[in-house]
């Protein structure tokens, strides 16, 4: 495995193919201002000692310095093995509404941002957990199978829109059933929960009994909402700025309002527990608790081992280029002009 820590610093890599242009034309200015002097020929013989190669090849150790130093900032890792570690966590799967309704501004900045920065906020919480993650709206849809990898969450996250899914409505009981039957291994015996975050308006009526069936299999399921119940207008936006607003079949605005009475009646059939999710301190305390007071199992998984800074070697060659080129002389070295490799001696 490979990783650079500050990308950033890659920028400075600019600097090398500028100084590489400056040195072009300081040695073409150079040329012209000899060539306006006097012959070429007869200025090398009045500095027998001077190098032609020399210059280069110091300028050329410069470029390496810098490069060394800016990789150094960059400060590369590498992993060289894969090792298997025992862990103890539960099975958490999270189910986030990405149906139209869910783009009301009622809170801040949308719902299902919120909702996103809701998820994040839970997952910075775990520790030895697996999560995966479902979008649905009128159908489920599975985005991240179950892992450890909690960066690789995030980012799948981050990606989920309404565009996601073509079919609206808010379809619970399909995310519900996805998540029995795809995400969790009946025959595992780790702890599991469902966390479903929605507005749950316009949902099926089999939410209830999908969470019933899901108790059967020791399901766990916590509904969270967002959204008010005064409700907001759905707007469209187009490079941040709105251009409609959702309308019904008779060309009204529609206003959609949150459900808490749908999300905590599906959290009560599977004897879990529902949470207002307009705070986001009130979510994670809520969830916090009912994870300190789950029961952890064992179980074991794959972590990139030795993944070590590696700037230390190139920060040494960076600073080895530079002291060669501080004590590298312009002058003709006497060995190497006997050699003639360049061809600074002409006969």
């Amino acid at each position: 495995m490979f990783e650079l820590e500050e990308k950033n610093y890659l920028y400075l890599m600019l600097i090398i193919p500028i100084l590489v242009l400056l040195f072009l034309y300081v040695q073409y200015w150079k040329r012209k201002k000899q060539l306006e002097f006097g012959d070429l020929d007869l200025i090398k013989k009045l500095s027998p000692e001077k190098s032609v190669f020399k210059p280069v090849l110091k300028f050329i150790f410069v470029l390496l310095g810098l490069t060394c130093l800016i990789i150094a900032l960059v400060n590369p890792k590498m992993g060289t093995k894969i090792e298997k570690v025992k862990r103890q966590g539960i099975d958490i799967v999270f189910a986030i509404d990405v149906s139209k309704s869910m783009l009301a501004e009622d809170v801040a900045p949308n719902r299902l941002e919120k909702s996103k920065q809701i998820v994040s906020q839970i997952i910075n919480q775990l520790g030895g957990d697996k999560i995966g993650i479902i979008a649905y709206s009128g159908s489920a849809f599975p985005v991240l199978p179950m892992t450890s990898d909690y960066a690789v969450g995030k980012m799948f996250l981050q990606s989920m829109n309404p565009g996601m899914i073509s079919s609206q409505g808010t379809s619970i009981d399909q995310a519900i059933d996805l998540a029995s039957t795809n995400f969790f291994n009946k025959k595992d015996k780790t702890n599991k929960l469902l966390i479903i975050i929605s507005d749950g308006e316009d949902h099926s009526d089999n939410a209830e009994s999908a969470a019933e069936e899901a108790q059967k299999l020791g399901l766990k399921i916590i509904t969270i909402g967002v959204g008010t119940e005064k409700g907001g207008v759905i707007p469209f936006r187009k490079n941040g700025v709105i251009e409609a607003y959702q309308k019904d079949k008779d060309g009204q605005t529609v206003v959609t309002k949150r459900n808490a009475t749908v999300l905590a009646a599906i959290a009560k059939a599977s004897k879990g527990g529902y949470v207002d999710g307009n705070s986001t301190k009130t979510v994670i305390d809520y969830i916090k608790k009912r994870l300190d007071n789950t029961q952890k199992s064992e179980f074991e998984g794959t972590m990139m081992a030795d993944l070590k800074s590696q700037f230390q070697w190139f920060l040494g060659f960076g600073f080895f280029f530079l002291f060669v080129d501080v004590f590298m002389l312009e002058k003709r070295t006497k060995w190497v002009r006997k050699m003639n490799l360049f061809n600074e001696e002409k006969e």
